[in-house]
Formats: structure tokens, sequence, C-alpha cells
């Protein structure tokens, strides 16, 4: 039996209060059931997401430093548990139900419009590590260099292991004449303020590869002949010891 025309009315308001769906919409989607017993294309077909689900999930998207799809639904969940637990997020219950429900393809079809105007972000440039700014010389490099020439490091006073505060010994010793000499210092060469000193003094400043202690074979042998039989093995620790040491 067909329903007069204050019925359909009467079932598309009710519809449309249900589905949240745009009236126009509700109309289609209510024409499209047929005498077969046919659903509707939205129960068997692809959902169509409201503008309250769109720009719940660009908030999201923001939040989330603009991750794909794919991410963004794996994680989706807890961003908006957390975003309406922290008073960032207010979602009406429907909205929030449809926005759980949303596959990565349907958030990354909701974005595409936003993607464009959004810009992406600049990625952040790394900063060239100061280490690789200072040449290398190895032990070969020398050439019998004149006197003032140093080979520099740090004796580690710990006693054994390297956890806790203990004292460093700064040692340097002179190519040319083996003339060692040291004090109490921290363990740290390379760095912003010692490159621009040199550079600006007109200083030659290199270091020694990584794990390749015969790159600085004068300073090692020092550190063993002079400073460890002079200080010894024990550990040092706090400005009384390293007065006493020093």
């Amino acid at each position: 039996m067909a329903s007069s025309k204050k019925d359909k009315g009467r079932i598309l308001d009710e519809f449309i209060a249900v589905t949240g769906h745009h009236r126009k919409h509700g109309i289609r989607l209510l024409g499209q059931s047929g005498d077969a017993g046919e659903k509707p294309s939205m129960i068997k077909g692809r959902h169509i997401y409201d503008e309250a689900v769109r720009e719940a999930v660009i908030v999201i998207w923001e939040a989330a430093d603009r991750i794909c799809g794919k991410r963004l639904k794996a994680v989706l969940p807890y961003l908006v548990e957390s975003m309406e637990r922290n008073g960032h997020l207010d979602l009406d219950p429907l909205v929030r139900a449809r926005l759980l429900s949303a596959s990565a393809a349907t958030l990354d079809r909701l974005l595409q419009p936003i993607r464009p105007t959004a810009g992406s972000r600049r990625r952040r440039r790394r900063r060239q590590s100061m280490s690789k700014r200072v040449p290398v010389r190895t032990y070969n490099d020398w050439n019998r260099p004149p006197p003032g020439y140093l080979e520099i490091d740090s004796v580690a006073h710990c006693g054994g292991p390297l956890s806790g505060s203990f004292i460093h010994s700064l040692v340097a010793t002179d190519i040319c004449t083996g003339w060692p000499d040291h004090e109490q210092s921290g363990p740290v060469f390379i760095n912003e303020t010692l490159i621009q000193y040199c550079a600006d003094r007109g200083i030659e400043f290199t270091r020694s590869r990584a794990y390749r202690s015969n790159d600085q074979a004068w300073i090692e042998q020092k550190n063993g002949s002079v400073m460890r039989r002079f200080v010894g093995h024990d550990r040092y620790s706090g400005e009384v010891a390293g007065l006493i040491t020093l």
C-alpha cells in the first residue's frame, strides 16, 4: 500500500533525524529501495559522512601532525579519547561513532580537499655534526711538525665503572718534543666555541677517527706512561679530589 504524501514527509523527517543525512540525500536513499526489498545503498555500499565528521577528522589530523590515513586510522581511537578527556574535542555520539568506523581510505578522502591548502610540514634540515667540520689527521699525517702542534685527550679517573660523577684529566702532548702537560677538565673538546676560537685565531684544529687510538699514538702513550703512573687507576670525584690530583 502506497503511503500518502503526509506520511512520506513524516517518514522522511524521522529518517533524517535518526541518520543525520541531508534531506535531499535522504530522499535519494529512500527512493533507491525497490519493490524486491532491496536495501538502501548506504547499507550495502559506501557511507556518506557529513560536515561534522569531516571537521572532526581535520582537527584530529592536525593534532596528529598531518599523518596519512592509514596511520591516522590506527591511532584514531586513542586520539579521540585523549582529546575529549582534555577538552580539545566534544563530539556528538553519532558523529563519534561514524568517525571511529571510518576506513583509512575514507579518512584520506575526507582530508583530500584540505591537504593542498594546508601545505606540507617543512622538514627540519639536519644540522651538520660539529665533528664533520673538523678535518681528520692520522698518525701518518704529522710529517715532523715544529713545536707547538699538540695532541689532546682526556683520561677518565672512574676506577672502572663509567656511571656517576668523576674527574677527567685533560692531557696535551707536543708532537715534536713529546712534552706532556695536564689539568683537570671535562671530556668534551669539539664544540662550537672551540671551533670558532681556532678559526678566528688561525689555529689548525684537527681530530682523530673514532675508535682508532693509533691516530693519536703520542697522547695515548702519555696517558699510560705519565697520567696513570702519576694519578693511578682509582676513582676521583668532587672538587677536593680535583685539587689534590692537580
